[in-house]
């Protein structure tokens, strides 16, 4: 496989939303070129639309660009809104199609449904027409789903990062660490 040095990259985010010590995982429809069937998390890739249509932030740049597209995609795929964005790790991933995928993993809390001005606690998810399933899992209860490849390890670190506070880099058997 050759690579161009001067090739561009996707920029993608993904979010592992977490509800009482649960992440939140769907399964990808069988039609997907990328991972067909495989369990995976929200998120998208970043395109030009996604900023260049706002008024820049200063005189020539955009800020908040990987939240806001994070809120674009987990609305668009899962049907969610969440608080409290933060980082877990980050790779890169090349596509069927050659080109490399910066992945930023990120983690946050949803909000439940806004009942009469009140987060009423309680996630209502609406997959889109690309994810057929989801479920709320544990650690121990992920082992048990197809996921792609590496989130297993990233549902590890943020297990982690929630019971004791470390974070630790990504790595098979990252629990080992």
């Amino acid at each position: 496989m050759k690579y161009d040095k001067n090739q561009v990259h996707y920029v993608t985010t993904t979010v592992i939303l977490v509800k009482d010590g649960k992440f939140l995982i769907a399964k990808r429809a069988d039609w997907e070129k990328a991972f067909p069937g495989k369990w995976t998390v929200p998120g998208g890739k970043l395109e030009v639309l996604d900023y260049a249509l706002r008024e820049k932030d200063t005189g020539v740049q955009w800020y908040n660009i990987l939240e806001d597209l994070s809120k674009k995609e987990v609305k668009e795929e899962v049907g969610l809104e969440f608080r409290n964005l933060n980082y877990v790790t980050s790779l890169v991933y090349i596509r069927p199609d050659n080109i490399p995928s910066l992945i930023i993993s990120l983690w946050a809390e949803p909000v439940g449904e806004v009942l009469d001005g009140h987060d009423s606690g309680e996630p209502n998810v609406k997959l889109c027409n690309a994810l057929t399933e989801y479920k709320w899992v544990s650690l121990e209860e992920a082992k048990n789903y197809d996921l792609i490849e590496g989130i297993y390890e990233e549902l590890e670190i943020l297990d982690k990062k929630l019971k004791t506070g470390k974070m630790d880099k990504w790595g098979k058997n990252t629990q080992n660490l």
